[in-house]
């Protein structure tokens, strides 16, 4: 009696590098939205403040609806809150516990691993801009201008804050990221013209802040959508220095273990 062989031969070895990353990619997406923390910093703390300070009159917005001031800062701030701080967050206990070192082993490739945290991070912010515009389409809010500059102004910020979360989580440990991150987070905040106008800080300050990646994603966002602004190219190149610098010196100075 003959058998056949090969029609059901195991053929070990990695899967196809695309099916590895999109894996890892929803399992990161996975692990970010079950995470209370991280719910808490990405949908819970810009929604609250979205409604909060569009319904009741406690900050200066200037001229007409304080929705139409507040909801490209917030939409700032939820870009900020994924891609710096939850992210910096996640990967810098995810190092110190050693799931880095062990994925860091497996075959898919280190470069492949942050690819997919990138795309997790898309993905989460995809979802924070949907409920973010349709909370302010509820609030009132009349967005004006062109689509593809608020599309570049995500991405670059998406960048930006990703090599500022990275860098922070591979060299700083757990603890300290933690502590770092939640501070930057609340001090951009406060100063990076999402909910404050930055022309109520001193001329001095104005010029500094606006050098921060916040501050030139919440102004450029905010020049497209209330003011129906062009491509705003000073915050885009702002962006752009900030997400290769960020990255490169990231990837420089990234520590696995």
């Amino acid at each position: 009696m003959t058998t056949a062989t090969g029609t059901y031969a195991p053929k070990p070895g990695a899967a196809p590098l695309p099916r590895m990353i999109a894996a890892q990619a929803a399992l990161e997406t996975k692990m970010l939205l079950r995470n209370g923390e991280q719910l808490l910093l990405t949908v819970v703390i810009p929604t609250l403040l979205l409604v909060l300070f569009s319904s009741v009159d406690i900050v200066d917005t200037g001229k007409g609806k304080s929705v139409d001031f507040l909801a490209p800062g917030i939409l700032a701030l939820a870009v900020m809150s994924t891609a710096f701080t939850g992210q910096a967050i996640a990967t810098g206990f995810e190092r110190r516990y050693g799931v880095l070192k062990r994925l860091a082993s497996s075959p898919l490739p280190r470069w492949g691993l942050m690819t997919a945290k990138t795309a997790s991070v898309l993905v989460t912010e995809v979802l924070q801009v949907i409920l973010l515009t349709v909370i302010a389409f509820a609030l009132g809010w009349s967005p004006k201008g062109n689509p593809a500059a608020v599309l570049l102004l995500l991405i670059l910020g998406t960048a930006a804050f990703s090599g500022l979360g990275l860098l922070m989580a591979g060299t700083l440990k757990a603890e300290a990221t933690l502590a770092a991150a939640n501070l930057v987070f609340l001090l951009l905040l406060v100063g990076g013209g999402v909910i404050v106008p930055m022309d109520k800080f001193p001329q001095g300050a104005q010029d500094v802040l606006g050098l921060l990646p916040i501050s030139a994603l919440s102004d450029g966002l905010r020049d497209v959508l209330q003011h129906g602004a062009g491509m705003p190219w000073g915050d885009l190149g702002i962006l752009g220095v900030w997400a290769v610098v960020g990255l490169a010196v990231a990837g420089k100075f990234f520590r696995w273990e």
